[in-house]
């Protein structure tokens, strides 16, 4: 299990477009991947969940990942907010 604090630099923050893309970043790993912001933790692989965040650039959120690619996982999912 890893757990980890990404800033969100994504200009537009996480609109519908860029949720879609994490989710499908998020969907090629085997590993379960939670997104966690203000208390409200949700399945990186869930469109409908990763809206109901509404994030915007500049935030932090606190990304966790569990399985046999966490670590795959982990780096391109921050590679995916932290990009501009």
């Amino acid at each position: 299990m890893m757990k980890q604090e990404i800033t969100i630099q994504i200009p537009d923050g996480l609109e519908a477009r860029p949720v879609a893309l994490l989710v499908q970043v998020a969907s090629q790993y085997g590993s379960e991947i939670y997104v966690e912001s203000d208390n409200k933790k949700v399945n990186a692989k869930s469109i409908m969940g990763m809206m109901t965040l509404g994030l915007f650039a500049g935030e932090k959120v606190t990304v966790s990942a569990d399985g046999e690619d966490e670590e795959e996982a982990m780096a391109n999912i921050e590679k995916f907010l932290s990009s501009k």
